[in-house]
C-alpha cells in the first residue's frame, strides 16, 4: 500500500479496476426512490344532448307565446269634446264624453249654482216679425244648468225666461244705454251679475245712416273748396288791379292834354 501511495499511476490503476464493483456495490446498499408524481384531475363537462336543445326551444318558444299575450300600451294624448259653449241646440257635453270618451272642462255640478253666462252682444233686429227688437246672444258656463233667465232693466218683474239649450232670445225695443243681464238657473239656484254677465245696449250705426253722413261730409267739404276758390280768386284780382293803373300812369311827364309848356 506504501508503494501505491508513493506512485500515483498504479493508485489511478487499482482504483478503475475497483469502480465497477464499488458501483454495484454502492447502488445494492442504497436504492434510489422513484420520482414523486402529482395526480392530474380530468374535468369533464356535461354534453349537452339533444333533449336539452329541444328544451331550449320549448322556453324559447314559451317566452314568445308570453310576450305576444302581453297588451300592447299605447299612448293617447287627450282629447277634448268638440262642444262649444255659444252654439245653441247642441248635444251636452256630458252626453259627448260618455259616447266618445273625450274629455270635457271642469264644471260644477247640479247642487251648486251655476257660473254666470258670458253675453257676446246685443243686436237690433232689422228684418223679419222682430224687426225693430233687440236680440241679445250669450254663451253657456261651464256648470249644469236647467235654464236661462234675460233681465232687462226696468222690467225685472217681467223676466224672460229660456230654455238650456238656448243661446240667444228676443227681448223687445230698448232705449240706448239700458242694462241687460243673463242668469243661468239649476236646482241649487241662480247665477250671480257679473261685468261679463251683464252689459248695456248701445246699437250699431246703421248703412243707411252712415251714407247719410258721408253724403252730408261731402257737400261740406265741396262747399269749403269753393269758398277757398273763390277767395283766391278775389285775392288773385286785387293784386291784379295795381299793376294795371301803374302801367297807365306812366309815360312823358311834360305832355298834357291841355297844351303844352
Amino acid at each position: 500500500m506504501t508503494s501505491l501511495c508513493r506512485n500515483p499511476a498504479l493508485l489511478l490503476l487499482f482504483l478503475s479496476t475497483l469502480s465497477p464493483f464499488l458501483h454495484l456495490l454502492f447502488s445494492h446498499a442504497n436504492p434510489t426512490s422513484p420520482p414523486v408524481t402529482r395526480l392530474r384531475f380530468i374535468y369533464v363537462t356535461r354534453v349537452a344532448s339533444t333533449d336539452d336543445y329541444d328544451e331550449y326551444e320549448d322556453n324559447d318558444n314559451l317566452q314568445k307565446v308570453k310576450a305576444s299575450e302581453r297588451p300592447a300600451f299605447v299612448h293617447h294624448e287627450p282629447q277634448f269634446c268638440q262642444y262649444n259653449p255659444c252654439v245653441e241646440n247642441q248635444e251636452p257635453c256630458s252626453v259627448l264624453a260618455k259616447n266618445t270618451g273625450c274629455i270635457c272642462p271642469g264644471s260644477t255640478g247640479p247642487n251648486e249654482p251655476p257660473h254666470p253666462p258670458r253675453i257676446q252682444e246685443l243686436l237690433p233686429v232689422r228684418q223679419g216679425d222682430d224687426k225693430g227688437k233687440v236680440e241679445v246672444k250669450w254663451c253657456a258656463p261651464s256648470s249644469v244648468v236647467s235654464g236661462y233667465k234675460v233681465v232687462v232693466q226696468g222690467r225685472e218683474g217681467q223676466a224672460l225666461e229660456f230654455k238650456d239649450t238656448s243661446r240667444h232670445g228676443v227681448i223687445g225695443s230698448l232705449e240706448v244705454g239700458t242694462k241687460v243681464c243673463v242668469e243661468a238657473m239649476n236646482s241649487a239656484g241662480h247665477s250671480t251679475e257679473t261685468e261679463f254677465s251683464c252689459t248695456r245696449y248701445d246699437p250699431p250705426k246703421s248703412s243707411d245712416h252712415t251714407l247719410m253722413l258721408g253724403v252730408i261730409g261731402g257737400g261740406v267739404a265741396l262747399l269749403l273748396l269753393l269758398i277757398i276758390g273763390a277767395v283766391i280768386s278775389w285775392k288773385y284780382h286785387l293784386c291784379q288791379k295795381p299793376k294795371r293803373d301803374s302801367s297807365d300812369g306812366l309815360g312823358n311827364p311834360s305832355y298834357s292834354t291841355e297844351g303844352t309848356l
